[in-house]
């Protein structure tokens, strides 16, 4: 009987957070019943197009690596790094919408209309319907495509949803944050509901209260051990860790006590069970027979918020903003088709470029009409070859908080400076506007209970500067600004920063809708928008007027 209590026990820590050692053959996460412990099934030969994950995490620092220095622990990420490519010039937006927009369109903000912030819950918006998908991509080549975690690209309407976006399944949250127990989310006073779906409806069936980096692991693991591994799949799995609130189960804690900044202790215990789920996930993989066909892309959706105990020490500014910190992310790729395994990729890579490079590697075509901002850089990260890319848009976002001190005149009469944007071309970025926060954190600012931006160092510029430029190879901390010394470059980029424009779309960010209320809607966040309902008032009211002209026409007779 007690033998039997504590099998069930150890199956259970499996199917969670447990950490197994790579070569174990015994027990692996995810066991499905009937299946010889750790033998992986006659599957036959591997088909030519890989099996695809996608892991992104949400607001990890750049430090917050092991291998990055960090004293949060993290042997999954620091070993899957070590044996495939780590990206040290690779870049991703300064916030989640951004971020996601771009890596599922290959196409930079300014051409989908999200230049400016967030979507948020209450806005009827999400991404324009007309931009084809990375999972539509892959459907066309024969890819099975599931989604598992955060969304935060809008579903105010039905067809925003992921399963419409090309997504044959999808379980996790629409929003941009929430509990990761309750799964409970407030936007404002009153305005609260329930965010975990399962496919197009709320998922009430798996509200267990399951911390959900455990929940959407043992997900992962259903699908992959539900899944024929001679078809090609491609797994998005967006967790929620490491972005506040800041909640882990206590059993993470325990090597971190030390830590007497509550924020940072509570974002390690988070870390360090994310480390553990991307290790289980592994594990299913080699478990199930995917892996010797299969790439794995990790990434940051941004830079870490200090406030919230993340760290992107030694570089400059946080999430929210386009100083490095904010913007230069956590990457890399492990893969078995890897060329050049164990080595370090400098070259310039942006997440827009992950959208050409799988569609290529999954056999697949790209469109001509689909003006894409991104670039295939396999070869650049497999072989070590140049990058293609040779500059990036940050982003150029016009309504955006101005600088006061911001003219045409400052921009050589070239480019507004008031305008927030940030370019990065070659060796040079530049900065204009208001960049937002840009502190530099050392680790020693987290050594007190609370935050603590007396160890923050700062630089005061002079009154009125709305230009900054840096050579960021040669000052990637961001020390240096030689816009004084240099304003042929400076000319140079904004006029790069002008052509840029002339292709930007107008900017989507609507009012809120007070349909969007969760009271409305069960109590659930989802979509409020009824187009159906809107035609058919439409079509009333042009009825209505029909009716009206034909009775005058017959009173004219």
């Amino acid at each position: 009987m007690v033998a039997a209590v504590l099998a069930g026990l150890s199956l259970l820590s499996l199917l969670t957070c447990g950490y197994l050692a790579w070569g174990s053959r015994r027990g692996g996460a995810g066991e499905a019943p009937g299946n010889l412990l750790g033998e992986e099934p006659a599957v036959g030969a591997p088909r030519s197009q890989p099996h695809i994950i996608f892991i992104l995490a949400d607001d990890q620092g750049f430090r917050d690596v092991g291998y990055h220095g960090s004293e949060i622990r993290t042997p999954t990420l620091d070993k899957l790094a070590a044996e495939g490519v780590k990206l040290e010039n690779y870049y991703v937006q300064p916030m989640c919408t951004p971020s996601r927009s771009q890596l599922i369109t290959g196409k930079y903000q300014i051409h989908t209309g999200l230049q400016h912030s967030i979507i948020r819950p209450t806005q009827p918006n999400c991404l324009p319907l007309d931009n084809v998908t990375l999972p539509q991509k892959l459907k066309e080549v024969g890819y099975s495509t599931h989604m598992v975690g955060k969304w935060h690209l809008g579903f105010y309407r039905r067809e925003c949803m992921p399963t419409q976006r090309g997504f044959d399944s999808f379980f996790g949250s629409l929003l941009g944050s929430g509990d990761y127990y309750t799964h409970f989310k407030c936007d404002s006073p009153g305005i609260c509901g329930y965010d975990l779906y399962e496919n197009d409806n709320a998922a009430w069936d798996h509200d267990n209260g399951i911390y959900s980096t455990q929940m959407y692991t043992q997900k992962v693991q259903q699908i992959l051990a539900s899944h024929n591994p001679r078809k090609p799949i491609f797994l998005y799995i967006a967790y929620q860790a490491v972005h506040s609130p800041l909640q882990a189960p206590g059993r993470y804690f325990e090597h971190y006590r030390s830590i007497n900044n509550i924020n940072r202790r509570r974002y390690a215990a988070m870390l360090a069970c994310l480390d553990e789920a991307i290790n289980n996930v592994t594990l299913a993989l080699r478990k199930y027979g995917y892996y010797e066909n299969s790439i794995i892309i990790y990434s940051s959706d941004n830079g870490g918020q200090p406030m919230a105990g993340g760290s992107n020490w030694p570089l400059r500014g946080s999430k929210g903003t386009y100083w490095e910190g904010g913007i230069r992310a956590v990457g890399f790729v492990h893969s078995p088709l890897l060329k050049n395994k164990g080595s370090v990729c400098k070259e310039l890579v942006h997440i827009t470029d992950w959208f050409p490079t799988l569609i290529t590697l999954a056999e697949g075509q790209i469109d001509e009409d689909i003006q894409l901002d991104g670039y295939d850089v396999w070869e650049t990260i497999s072989e070590g070859r140049r990058s293609p890319r040779v500059d990036i848009l940050h982003n150029i976002d016009p309504i955006y908080t101005k600088a006061k001190n911001g003219s045409w005149a400052a921009g050589y009469g070239i480019w507004n400076t008031a305008i927030q944007s940030a370019i990065r071309v070659n060796h040079w970025k530049l900065l204009t506007g208001n960049p937002g926060y840009s502190d530099w954190v050392p680790p020693q600012a987290f050594s007190n209970a609370g935050p603590n931006r007396w160890h923050n160092e700062r630089v005061s510029w002079s009154a009125g500067k709305t230009v900054w430029l840096f050579n960021i190879t040669a000052d990637p901390y961001e020390r240096v600004d030689l816009s004084a010394r240099h304003p042929d470059v400076v000319k140079q980029l904004l006029r790069r920063l002008s052509q840029f424009n002339k292709t930007a779309v107008p900017v989507r960010y609507p009012p809120k809708d007070p349909r969007s209320n969760p009271k409305l809607n069960g109590g659930v966040w989802g979509p409020w928008f009824k187009e159906d309902e809107k035609k058919k008032k439409s079509d009333k009211s042009k009825g209505a007027n029909k009716q009206k002209k034909s009775k005058n026409k017959k009173k004219a007779n």
